[in-house]
């Protein structure tokens, strides 16, 4: 009895080395698949081609002069991937009810390039009720996915029954230079939105002129409304902000009539 208790204790022990092992070695991956990502900051993407959910030729060079939103899934995928892709379009539906229609353009890439052909692109849309006309939806051959996704910082595994792979949105600025990563199925609102505010309005505001102040105050008070799970147009911080000017206005009115009264 005590031999046979002998070898079951064994038996744990090795299941529990093993089951270590294993957890000490997916936190490995994540952390260097996490490293990846955010080594792609600052690069900037190739003008790669790709063929569109309506089988048409689509190139990375026609969607520079304005932010881009890029996500990588493959269409077999029907928890990971098609939770982030329905987040991704309640996220863009803000968007575009904020910054404005055509504001920014997004482009889901299926990387499964022996599934995810343009039909199959096509269903998975429509299947989720994308129809937005600035929402690409394409795929491309084996070397062209792997040269995006190597840009990108996005990595994928082969596992049975599918893909493991990073959950992210990358956003890229009218240059074409990724600027942030986004991760997670269910990603704060703010967190997508917020960079596309400084990429649509900030280069406003570097304006001189009308243009340039309209782009300060949309930066500087179009704020998120977390029970309504919307942007809304606060000039609280404008009322605050005037008060304040006018003092210093006062002051400085003040300092120089001093310095000119003869002394």
């Amino acid at each position: 009895m005590l031999r046979t208790a002998a070898i079951g204790g064994v038996i744990c022990a090795l299941a529990l080395l093993a089951q270590a092992a294993a957890y000490g070695g997916e936190r490995d991956a994540n952390a260097a698949a996490l490293r990846a990502s955010q080594a792609a900051i600052g690069r900037v993407l190739g003008d790669h081609q790709f063929t569109d959910q309506d089988g048409l030729p689509l190139r990375m060079a026609e969607l520079r002069g304005r932010p881009l939103l890029l996500s990588l899934v493959y269409t077999h995928c029907y928890y990971i991937c098609s939770g982030l892709t329905i987040r991704l379009r309640d996220a863009v539906r803000i968007a575009e009810e904020t910054l404005g229609p055509g504001s920014f353009a997004v482009l889901t890439v299926g990387f499964d390039t022996r599934h995810d052909t343009p039909a199959q692109m096509r269903i998975y849309a429509r299947e989720r009720g994308i129809s937005e006309p600035e929402w690409h939806f394409a795929t491309a051959d084996a070397a062209t996915i792997r040269r995006l996704a190597d840009e990108v910082g996005f990595t994928w595994a082969a596992v049975p029954g599918g893909f493991d792979h990073v959950t992210q949105v990358t956003i890229v600025d009218v240059d074409g230079r990724v600027v942030e990563q986004v991760y997670g199925q269910d990603f704060p609102t703010p967190a997508l939105i917020e960079p596309l505010k400084q990429l649509v309005w900030g280069r406003a505001s570097n304006r001189t002129g009308v243009q340039g102040l309209l782009g300060r105050v949309q930066l500087l008070c179009t704020v998120y409304d977390p029970v309504a799970g919307r942007y809304r147009v606060d000039y609280s911080m404008l009322v605050g902000f005037f008060p304040g000017l006018m003092v210093l206005c006062m002051v400085a009115v003040a300092i120089l009539a001093l310095a000119r009264k003869p002394r």
